[in-house]
């Protein structure tokens, strides 16, 4: 039996794709005109001396390292560097400010509200800390200290934008995060769905997406049963369930658009071409370097997308 021949796409808006990539490789568009005013930073009202530099300060700092994988020191040279092609008279922190800073730091991830309702993708993939290259491993095997980060990722669906991140360690499931990532979305915008695969068919989950009025486009375990709860997690989850031993798992994914979740696992596969480990050593440094690298994929994001239609 021979293999069926596979789908074609067409990109319908390739000039304007085209300038959105060739973008991602300009140095500028990093220097916000609005980072002027606030790189001074602001008084904080408490007790001691206030910050030399604001939080967008140390954040265009940290994106010049992640986005070229630098060093601290080798990341200050490159700001001042950029600075001074934009005639720019900026003082620079120095690497021990910007690492002290990034302990602490609230790291701004720009993100355009959905329209029409928000549609949640949601997975997780693992970011090596400690640990060999992968030649070293394959030869000699892994050590004991091979460690990762867990990085929980929620994606809009319309504008392929990272909406809500959250970094745990390799011991933490998917489940327990989505009430998380769901608290990072504003009470004001509504959630139509929320997309996952099976580790999110929890009690817990459902329940939590019932609480946002959102729907709940889970498959259930293969040995799953009823929910007996008369609540509107349990109803929804078991409605699920019936439409899966009725129509068939193929057939229900196809049918409520399952398919859609494949968009978070393309975003995880760019997140890590910004570097397979993170550099920080402590688990705040981390957080915070991992939410740099999802504001540096939403700024390229925006630049454009293409908008492909099927051809055969």
């Amino acid at each position: 039996m021979s293999k069926p021949a596979s789908n074609k796409y067409k990109t319908t808006n390739w000039p304007s794709y085209h300038a959105a990539l060739k973008s991602r490789g300009a140095l500028m568009i990093w220097l916000d005109p609005a980072l002027k005013w606030a790189w001074a930073a602001e008084p904080t009202g408490k007790r001691g001396r206030n910050p030399t530099f604001s939080d967008a300060a140390i954040q265009f700092c940290l994106t010049i390292k992640c986005l070229f994988g630098l060093a601290l020191r080798q990341a200050t040279g490159m700001v001042e560097s950029l600075l001074r092609l934009a005639n720019l008279d900026w003082v620079v922190p120095d690497s021990s400010t910007i690492s002290r800073r990034q302990k602490t730091l609230e790291v701004t991830i720009p993100a355009r509200q959905s329209q029409g309702g928000l549609h949640l993708l949601v997975d997780s993939t693992g970011i090596k800390m400690l640990g060999e290259g992968e030649w070293k491993t394959k030869k000699h095997g892994a050590e004991y200290r091979r460690q990762w980060r867990k990085v929980h990722l929620g994606i809009d669906a319309e504008t392929l934008e990272i909406r809500a991140i959250e970094v745990t360690d390799n011991k933490t499931g998917d489940a327990p995060m989505l009430p998380e990532l769901m608290n990072q979305i504003p009470e004001s915008e509504q959630i139509a769905a929320i997309y996952g695969d099976g580790a999110y068919d929890t009690k817990e989950c459902h329940n939590a997406i019932a609480a946002r009025g959102a729907a709940a486009i889970i498959p259930t375990r293969k040995n799953a049963q009823f929910r007996k709860e008369n609540t509107a997690g349990a109803r929804a989850r078991n409605a699920i369930l019936r439409a899966t031993k009725y129509l068939g798992r193929a057939i229900w994914k196809k049918w409520s658009g399952h398919h859609r979740r494949s968009l978070v696992e393309t975003k995880m596969r760019y997140f890590k071409l910004l570097g397979e480990r993170v550099m920080a050593r402590d688990f705040e440094r981390q957080v915070a370097e991992l939410q740099v690298r999802a504001a540096i994929l939403n700024r390229f994001t925006q630049l454009g997308t293409p908008t492909t239609v099927r051809v055969g």
